[in-house]
């Protein structure tokens, strides 16, 4: 067996995938020629690194359900895999597949609207979870002066924090672990009997924009971004209301501080 045979073998041998055949004339190669057994050392040194638990990361369960959504949104949109193996060949089922363990691998969403469908689902979900999970505030306080130091230290950006009056109470602030992928500020405010989550993060990048509604599970969702920051409010109440909500707090909010650090 030459060098190059036994090299075209060397991973399927150190996997224990030879026959015996195969694996007795692979060693007896390796016994007489120290640069292929140099080699089959480094390879299985890098087989036992790999193998290595602390290189493995448990899946954030919010990237979990972001991949099923994806998963099961494609299914529906090329009517099954038959109907996907039929207009784009296995070459475009791959790419899809590609496309998929690049979301896995880098935590990343699509753009535009299909990125904001992703989001929509998202702050909702928290929303629903703040409400049903008895963790709606880390810090409960109606001044302004008290919640916006609170995320001090706590963030890497400072988000703005409005006492809006006007029928909009303000009622705290938590931390989010993460929302599209990154760590955000939770400002609560109440309308009534509603409460109203409003999401802060900083995006990079992205124009100033005019609130857009849209509704998602029965819940009401304005959204837009102002001086690089992101703000997704979502609540119950009257999507008119929720409006009136945005405009108000647009009007009232200073230009905030960067992200740092």
């Amino acid at each position: 067996m030459t060098c190059e045979d036994t090299r075209n073998l060397m991973h399927a041998y150190v996997d224990g995938e030879l026959d015996l055949v195969r694996s007795l004339e692979v060693e007896a190669h390796l016994g007489g020629c120290a640069e292929c057994a140099s080699e089959q050392a480094n390879l299985r040194a890098l087989r036992t690194a790999f193998g290595n638990g602390a290189l493995y990361y448990e899946v954030p369960a919010r990237l979990e359900r972001r991949v099923h959504a994806a998963v099961r949104d494609a299914r529906r949109a090329e009517h099954g895999r038959g109907f996907a193996l039929a207009r784009f060949g296995w070459g475009g089922a791959a790419a899809a597949a590609v496309v998929l363990i690049a979301i896995i691998a880098r935590g990343v969403l699509p753009f535009g609207p299909a990125a904001s469908a992703l989001t929509a689902r998202e702050v909702v979900d928290d929303h629903l979870r703040s409400l049903t999970a008895n963790h709606l505030t880390d810090v409960l306080s109606s001044n302004q002066h008290t919640v916006k130091p609170w995320f001090d230290g706590r963030l890497n950006f400072t988000p703005p924090v409005e006492d809006l009056g006007a029928g909009f109470p303000l009622v705290g602030g938590r931390l989010d672990d993460y929302l599209d992928n990154r760590p955000v500020a939770a400002v609560v405010y109440r309308r009534r009997e509603h409460i109203i989550n409003l999401f802060i993060f900083p995006v990079e990048h992205a124009a100033g924009t005019l609130p857009t509604s849209e509704t998602w599970k029965g819940y009401n969702i304005v959204h837009w971004t102002k001086s690089g920051m992101a703000y997704w409010a979502v609540s119950s109440v009257s999507s008119a209301e929720l409006e009136r909500f945005a405009q108000l707090l647009r009007e009232e909010s200073p230009t905030p501080l960067a992200p740092h650090g």
